[in-house]
């Protein structure tokens, strides 16, 4: 479907956002799409908030109800006039982010048939005690970083002379102190209001669950595969080291994915000499676990062998048996 356009390019912006998280401390997130289109009379604006990696609300203009909604359901315990007004804040921000995409398509002669888009991300970081850390605020066009808040949260960086134009207006208007007073206040009171609502979900810590695959490569080489599953919150480190000492250069590391059920998973992979296996150990930290876990590849025993030993003794015992019974009886 062509309007299914938007929705990717905000889920790939999402997933990319969502791997900044910093251990030790919680992210608010907030993620803005509108786009226009050739079937779209009207630009379609949606708005979703995460909290880390768990989505707390949301709203979507092309849904049947155009109200801020509810994601998570902890955030069901807020009354019904917490849900207007933002519902409120979201339609205005739906009319600033029109008005500014209109003025991007005039300036670069854009119609509806190129599906213009417009994508706001911005989020504020705190401890676990709360106090703030970091703050950011992107805003691109078409897929493209645009301009940018910087780390200081004082200045801008903008792409492009359009851009440009841009960043000099929005630094006569003092728009980066706005934002800034923003994510260092408001932002910062909604994170603590969504831990403190979720805390049972949002503050756990689900240990991972680990192994060591073993695979013979064609050349005779081995990949030693360390896994970790089902683990929450989403930071973790996997290293490989042989005899005491790191092996970071030489190993590829999987990206941390949602396994779908509100927990994550991760890989770290290495090749290593066939018959060295045992050099090779898996050091996984996750605030989960009372210490880093150690593991090593174990070498399956040969169960089917002594399986099938033991059977074959047991079946000779009982023809023996059996034999012994039946002489006894002809006699």
């Amino acid at each position: 479907m062509r309007t299914s356009r938007p929705c990717a390019l905000l889920l790939l912006v999402v997933a990319l956002a969502l791997t900044q998280n910093c251990a030790g401390s919680h992210w608010l997130q907030l993620f803005d799409a509108l786009v226009y289109g050739p079937d779209i009379w009207e630009p379609r604006f949606i708005h979703v908030c995460y909290v880390d990696t768990t989505q707390v609300m949301g709203f979507d203009s092309n849904a049947a109800t155009a109200k801020m909604q509810p994601r998570a359901p902890w955030m069901e315990q807020e009354p019904p006039e917490y849900w207007e007004e933002e519902t409120e804040d979201v339609l205005h921000k739906s009319q600033s982010d029109r008005k500014f995409l209109e003025v991007l398509m005039k300036y670069y002669k854009h119609s509806k048939i190129d599906y213009p888009t417009i994508q706001k991300v911005l989020g504020c970081n705190v401890e676990n005690n709360g106090s703030f850390l970091h703050g950011h605020y992107r805003f691109t066009y078409y897929g493209h970083d645009y301009i940018t808040l910087n780390e200081d949260l004082s200045t801008w960086t903008a792409e492009g002379k359009a851009a440009q134009i841009i960043k000099d207006s929005w630094e006569k208007d003092g728009e980066a102190e706005s934002w800034r007073t923003y994510l260092q206040g408001k932002c910062v009171e909604m994170l603590r209001r969504c831990l403190d609502l979720g805390k049972e979900i949002l503050l756990r810590s689900d240990p991972p669950q680990t192994y060591v695959a073993h695979q013979v490569r064609p050349g005779g080489d081995v990949i030693l595969k360390c896994l970790a599953m089902n683990f929450y919150p989403a930071e973790i480190t996997l290293t490989w080291q042989r005899d005491g000492n790191n092996h970071t250069w030489d190993m590829e590391l999987g990206d941390t994915r949602p396994a779908g059920d509100g927990t994550f998973q991760k890989w770290a992979a290495i090749v290593v000499p066939s018959g060295e296996e045992l050099k090779y150990t898996c050091h996984v930290n996750h605030e989960g676990l009372p210490e880093p876990r150690i593991l090593r590849w174990e070498p399956p025993q040969p169960t089917i062998i002594l399986m099938a030993i033991l059977i074959g003794l047991l079946l000779g015992a009982l023809v023996m048996g059996t034999v012994v019974i039946f002489l006894i009886w002809k006699k």
